[in-house]
């Protein structure tokens, strides 16, 4: 049972998304939710339930749920503290519906609870923020209560990086010594207070050292220096009972002071001291190391000068249909945009913004070629070897209309080649200058599924982010595989370095008669959605600091004839 606390120190790091972009309606502030559980029901027959929460949010206009994050798993817990955050746009003047659902993760039957809805302006505007409410959903039983609390976050962007290690802690495990871990929580204003870091548990000793840790200043202390940090620490047990050792409180104001005898803390078991007379602690921590930094956002590095150069690579496999019929996917309805071009359209519009010279490399896959009929998976759309270049999104689609009356529609559909073509020209750029995106659409199953899966991984490790749009009815499965939110994606036995897949299935954004896109801004957020994040990552993963000052402007990509510069093609 490890995992209950490694899955809670896996990733602190919050759901962000804007509740209805649509809207227009500008964010009066932005709030954090933290959510707890108290006395849930338990499903598992040997052991307590292992829950984790899920959030959705309703849209102003269509009323749709959308799952919008999910916490932590939590093993073997009946009254969880989660450690992943919601990060919400609040709007005042909207009534701004939500839904949390509570799993039992490793339950035959997973639902603890389902359907407990309330408003964020609900939350906000409870005593303190805080907002308990009763789950509901099987009958005749109780099935414990939510804990949803509120906190409007500040604008402090630094982030710290702090290592603790600990020395004669108490002795609580019978047949050996202790497996201790640290949890840390930032006080709230009405003197709660709310868990924002979990270390790893280190096995067996009194002395232990904890892995350096990176945490916002934000999720620490909200940008309040003063503010009480309590710190507890516990020996871990595989029943999930863990056992209290003592703590201690600090603030950032003193973290700030470094490894010194100043942040030598004792660690006091309020109980303990109480019953024993010559009690004096149980055991000190001490800080090792501390450092801070500015945390810096997409558009630090696009003013900076980062460039995204965008490539699109579009399926031209016989799945689609032939494209002279108007069932086909590829049929060009003279009177309206077929789903290739609405998904090129939505895309590319937003993301040209963020190219210079806004000259895109198109390819195809899948089609047979003329003069001799040979197949191809990583084809010009303009017919031009030596400059794939397309002028812009119309530039893109008229291409697009040309080749459908030049090649012939074949197979079968694979993406590894046009993903190791882009991630060729990444390799060669690696100094946060420039970041590649690769938008693929596609109508169905990959058929190179493994050797796709080996480009991404080896891509992750470059400056590249790979959007899938999946257009018609197929099931799209091996997509949300490489999609890689769930669980990384690997090949070989290695895992890829970063999340750079993002899959949309066209169909959700498609009225019922499957004629019209009910909302191009909402395709086009949830496409790009993970984008910036993603170029963060990269820079992150390389020490990669956006330019104070723009660089000039880059070269062209090449010149016919020349394929050493490093724009994709």
């Amino acid at each position: 049972m490890e995992g209950d606390v490694m899955d809670k120190v896996e990733s602190t790091a919050p759901a962000v998304c804007d509740l209805d972009p649509s809207s227009g309606s500008i964010p009066a502030t932005k709030v954090e939710l933290s959510v707890s559980c108290r006395n849930l029901l338990d499903r598992d027959t040997f052991s307590k339930s292992d829950p984790l929460v899920v959030l959705y949010t309703q849209g102003v206009e269509c009323k749709q749920w959308r799952e919008f994050g999910r916490t932590e798993v939590i093993d073997n817990t009946l009254n969880p503290d989660f450690v992943r955050k919601y990060i919400l746009d609040y709007f005042f003047e909207e009534k701004q519906n939500l839904r949390f659902d509570v799993y039992d993760i490793d339950s035959r039957s997973p639902d603890l609870a389902k359907h407990v809805h309330c408003t964020l302006g609900e939350i906000v505007g409870s005593p303190a923020s805080r907002l308990e409410k009763s789950l509901s959903g099987i009958p005749g039983k109780k099935c414990g209560t939510i804990i949803l609390s509120a906190e409007e976050l500040g604008n402090c962007r630094d982030y710290t990086t702090m290592q603790f290690c600990a020395n004669k802690l108490d002795k609580k495990d019978f047949f050996g010594k202790s497996d201790p871990f640290m949890v840390f929580y930032r006080s709230n204003e009405d003197g709660t207070f709310t868990i924002c870091h979990k270390t790893e548990v280190v096995k067996s000793t009194l002395n232990p050292v904890w892995q350096p840790f990176s945490i916002p200043v934000r999720a620490l202390c909200n940008g309040d220096y003063d503010r009480t940090i309590k710190v507890e620490v516990y020996d871990w047990d595989r029943d999930g009972s863990h056992d209290f050792i003592g703590e201690f409180t600090s603030s950032y104001k003193e973290l700030c002071r470094g490894p010194s005898q100043l942040n030598v803390y004792e660690v006091v078991n309020a109980k303990k001291k109480l019953k024993k007379k010559r009690y004096v602690n149980s055991g000190t921590v001490s800080l090792m190391s501390f450092s801070a930094e500015s945390e810096h956002t997409f558009l630090d590095y696009i003013k900076g000068g980062t460039q995204i150069h965008f490539t699109v690579a579009i399926d031209f496999t016989a799945s689609n249909g032939n494209p002279s019929q108007s069932t086909s996917l590829h049929y060009m309805n003279p009177y309206q945009m077929n789903a290739y071009a609405m998904a090129l359209k939505a895309v590319g519009e937003i993301i040209q913004d963020y190219d210079s010279d806004k000259m895109f490399p198109a390819l195809g896959f899948g089609a047979k070629l003329p003069p001799d009929g040979r197949v191809s998976h990583e084809f010009p759309l303009n017919g031009n070897i030596e400059n794939p270049y397309c002028n812009g999104m119309e530039g893109i689609l008229d291409a697009y209309h040309q080749s459908l009356k030049t090649v012939q529609l074949y197979g079968p559909t694979n993406f590894s080649p046009v993903v190791n073509h882009v991630a060729r020209y990444a390799a060669a750029v690696q100094d946060g200058s420039q970041y590649f995106v690769l938008l693929i659409i596609t109508d169905g199953v990959i058929s190179d599924m493994a050797q796709t899966k080996e480009a991404i991984v080896n891509a992750a490790k470059l400056p590249m982010s790979i959007i899938i749009v999946g257009v018609g009815q197929a099931e799209f499965d091996a997509m949300v595989e490489l999609d890689g939110d769930d669980i990384r994606i690997s090949s070989r036995g290695k895992l890829a370095e970063r999340d750079i897949v993002q899959f949309v299935p066209f169909r959700d954004y498609m009225d019922r008669a499957g004629n019209h896109v009910l909302s191009m801004a909402r395709l086009a957020k949830d496409v790009l959605a993970e984008i910036p994040d993603q170029l963060i990552s990269y820079m992150k993963s390389r020490a990669i600091k956006p330019n104070t000052v723009p660089p000039p402007p880059p070269p062209p990509p090449y010149s016919p004839g020349d394929r050493s510069q490093s724009d994709a093609v």
